[in-house]
């Protein structure tokens, strides 16, 4: 009999965690307190009109092709996926806008047009070094078990390389070594933004981090639908493999026996017995006892000051006139800077960079007709101190005339009062627990901070995490290779057992009930 796995949290870790498997001929449950699947990659009805709440930015595919490809699925026949001409537009005023493109010599050539030949020189040289500090990390670090220190890194690397662990540049933040590729300070701002693609500061982020750079210029995809397709197509194909799904349930408690993990009890009170639980959750609703006090020891604890960035961000169905919206748009704080001071000091921004999502439009900036509405995703970054500060309607209501003011400068006007939703890190930190609202988890502060990363397995046997806090880091490709590597950890880990089937009951031991059976 096939050994039962519960996976909570159906986010794309738990997905592809489900997926992998159920693919191994595994008995696998996951359970979700949402309705829909997707985590955060979720959307949002304004207007009657469904908004994606969560990324919008789809990279590394070939993560998602091996995963379709292992239950002998194509992504292409699942989903309606294109990749994008345009990565981003970039704006900092009113006086024109900066295209990078996925062929990497018409990038060089409109950052030239830009900036001059000095600066398409540093572009140059920006795209050798992130892509040699990608070609070590790629197969060591991203796609592998977490390593806690570095000479075991190193160790994965070659210990003959012993300029490897120099050349990822650790130690030097990432925006002291971008002012070495460019003198001009609006590049060195727009390539110290990726740092916030896993919720950091660029000033305190390490400029391995440039690595990122090299991972976007691979390519950027659009998928019809959304993340929310990308989600369903994962469900889909984890129930063709078998997998089953509990929507609308929510894990009250995970329950131990004999030092392992035995299962979950929902908050309804029904139990499901299982060989190994995953958690796709941030580690910090572990450690805070969100599933029982008796695994709050399974994951370590995180400090508030340690955490990720937050976010404000308004879902709108609005009018836009003047900037010449593409799909992915950043218009630029003129005082990088102060914007990550007053973060860090606990403030949302003042004059903040802005990431506008234009939904409903393509890379080339068409899709919606001139004077009406369309789906916008806004986000403004925050600290996450939604479990600490209480964000009144006053000050949204400044966050949100900041944000404007932000746009106006790069000449978008977006209409008065359209209808939207905005959440805070208030609602972020509801929405996960334990997390202050943190989107990405762990910020990457320091050279130690990936180390330092919640990996697949816990101090609990039988107890795994996945998901964007995990090991490799935030984002929906890393979420999805922390999926697979739960799912690996957890095969290896069954594999090298006894082939037995730990009986469970009340007091220390556990048995399925009838009733749980029923539900498997």
């Amino acid at each position: 009999m096939a050994d039962r796995v519960v996976v909570i949290g159906a986010g794309i870790g738990g997905l592809a965690a489900a997926l992998r498997l159920a693919v191994a001929g595994h008995e696998v449950i996951v359970i979700d307190k949402e309705s829909e699947v997707g985590g955060k990659a979720r959307q949002l009805s304004v207007d009657g009109t469904a908004i994606d709440a969560g990324p919008t930015v789809f990279t590394m595919r070939d993560v998602f092709d091996a995963l379709f490809a292992s239950a002998g699925r194509e992504m292409d026949a699942c989903l309606e996926i294109r990749r994008a001409d345009v990565l981003a537009r970039h704006a900092w005023d009113g006086r024109g806008q900066l295209d990078l493109f996925a062929d990497p010599r018409r990038s060089e050539e409109a950052i030239g047009d830009f900036a001059g030949a000095a600066a398409a020189r540093g572009y140059r040289g920006l795209r050798a070094e992130a892509a040699r500090i990608h070609a070590i990390l790629d197969q060591t670090m991203l796609r592998a078990g977490k390593v806690s220190w570095p000479l075991p890194l190193m160790w994965r690397i070659g210990l003959w390389r012993l300029g490897a662990l120099r050349a990822i540049r650790p130690y030097e933040s990432l925006w002291k070594v971008l002012g070495e590729h460019f003198a001009d300070q609006r590049l060195r701002q727009l390539y110290a933004r990726y740092a916030t693609y896993c919720g950091s500061s660029p000033f305190d982020a390490p400029a391995t981090l440039m690595l990122i750079a090299h991972v976007e210029a691979q390519g950027v995809w659009l998928i019809e639908g959304g993340m929310r397709a990308l989600a369903g197509a994962l469900r889909r194909v984890a129930e063709e493999r078998g997998a089953q799904f509990r929507l609308g349930c929510c894990a009250a408690r995970i329950e131990t026996a004999h030092g392992r993990a035995s299962g979950v009890v929902l908050a309804n009170g029904e139990r499901i017995g299982a060989e190994a639980v995953i958690v796709n959750a941030d580690p910090a609703a572990l450690a805070n006892g969100q599933f029982g006090a008796a695994i709050a020891g399974a994951a370590r604890a995180m400090p508030p000051r340690r955490r990720s960035l937050s976010a404000l961000v308004w879902l709108a169905h609005a009018r836009t006139e003047g900037f010449p919206l593409v799909r992915h748009n950043v218009l630029f704080s003129p005082d990088y800077p102060r914007e990550f001071a007053e973060i860090a000091a606990g403030r949302p921004p003042c004059d903040p960079s802005v990431y506008v999502c234009a939904q409903d439009r393509g890379d080339d900036g068409g899709g919606t007709a001139p004077g009406r509405r369309e789906r916008l995703q806004v986000i403004v970054n925050a600290p996450a101190n939604g479990d600490r500060h209480h964000y009144t309607p006053e000050e949204t209501e400044r966050c949100t005339r900041a944000m404007r003011a932000s746009l106006r400068r790069c000449g978008l006007e977006l209409e008065e009062a359209p209808p939207h939703i905005l959440m805070t890190p208030n609602d972020f930190a509801a929405f996960s627990p334990s997390t202050g609202g943190a989107i990405y988890g762990r910020a990457s502060h320091g050279w130690a901070a990936s180390f330092l990363r919640q990996g697949a397995r816990t101090r609990i046997p039988g107890l795994y995490c996945a998901g964007g806090a995990t090991h490799p880091g935030a984002g929906v490709p890393m979420a999805a290779l922390s999926g697979g590597l739960a799912a690996e950890t957890l095969l290896r880990d069954r594999a090298s057992m006894p082939r037995f089937r730990p009986v469970a009951m009340p007091g220390g031991t556990s048995m399925r009930s009838a009733r749980t059976g029923a539900t498997g």
